[in-house]
């Protein structure tokens, strides 16, 4: 008997619940509140999902990392599209934990000290890919656990704008570490954009994945405010007032600078891919 064969046979029949490891799944939601308070389930599975979806963008932020490096700029694209619809999630699931009141909240919040989501490694992961590089942040975590190690190779690595000028770099654009000179240089990828198509679809894209995670900020800060008031964090942070302060956060600020720069185009080359698009 062939062993392709013989090794079917043998493997044990794959089901839905097996591949997806449903029962492993189900089992991770530990409620700490006595008695048990309604919505703590909630809270969990809401923050239970958000890291898998930081999981599923690191995956496809590294991937759009390397297809920079290997100058293919249209798949680069695809997936920062990609990106954009998670986040369009992360916006949409807060409405389900604004379902949850501010006295549903305090029923069990006390028994999150001094856990806090200021301690998400991925979260803290994405920030640093995208260059919010800050070494202070690996304090949160342990020397060598794997979040401290992690953060450590993303402060090491190129970021995603890095690779994006390097990308440029070897399309021949003239990229040098002069904010100003790069300004020009970008400018082209607008006033010249039909003969920069893929590049100017990309840039938009990365903009469009910049201006959502800003959205997304804002709305958690107006969820937090909502829930809590003023109050401190549950891991001893400022709360509300910390987060305010990260909202003029972004990833790429030389992508908004240039919209200031940019000047009228009458390509009708253009204008046609875009009516197209």
């Amino acid at each position: 008997m062939p062993f392709g064969v013989a090794y079917r046979k043998k493997r044990k029949k794959l089901t839905y619940s097996g591949y997806l490891k449903i029962s492993e799944l189900l089992q991770l939601q530990s409620l700490l509140s006595k008695p048990e308070a309604h919505d703590e389930m909630l809270f969990i599975i809401i923050h239970q999902v958000y890291e898998l979806w930081f999981k599923q963008l690191l995956h496809e932020l590294d991937a759009i990392s390397r297809c920079l490096n290997h100058g293919e700029t249209l798949d680069a694209h695809r997936l920062l599209r990609r990106c954009i619809e998670i986040e369009r999630v992360l916006i949409a699931q807060i409405s389900v934990l604004e379902t949850m009141t501010p006295v549903d909240f305090l029923d069990f919040r006390d028994n999150l000290m001094p856990a806090s989501g200021f301690q998400s490694a991925q979260f803290r992961e994405i920030e640093f890919l995208g260059g919010l590089k800050n070494s202070g942040y690996l304090k949160n975590f342990g020397k060598n656990s794997k979040g401290w190690k992690q953060l450590q190779k993303r402060l090491n690595a190129l970021s995603l704008w890095e690779s994006f000028l390097n990308l440029l770099i070897r399309k021949g654009f003239s990229i040098t570490k002069n904010r100003e000179l790069q300004a020009q240089e970008l400018k082209k990828i607008y006033e010249q954009a039909d003969q920069h198509y893929d590049l100017f679809l990309l840039t938009e894209s990365l903009i469009e994945f910049d201006e959502l995670f800003s959205r997304w900020r804002l709305i958690h800060v107006q969820m937090v405010e909502r829930m809590i008031g003023s109050k401190t964090g549950t891991g001893g942070t400022e709360g509300v007032g910390y987060l305010k302060s990260t909202l003029e956060k972004k990833f790429f600020p030389q992508l908004w600078e240039l919209r200031t720069h940019i000047k009228k185009n009458d390509s009708a080359t253009l204008k046609r891919r875009i009516k197209q698009k």
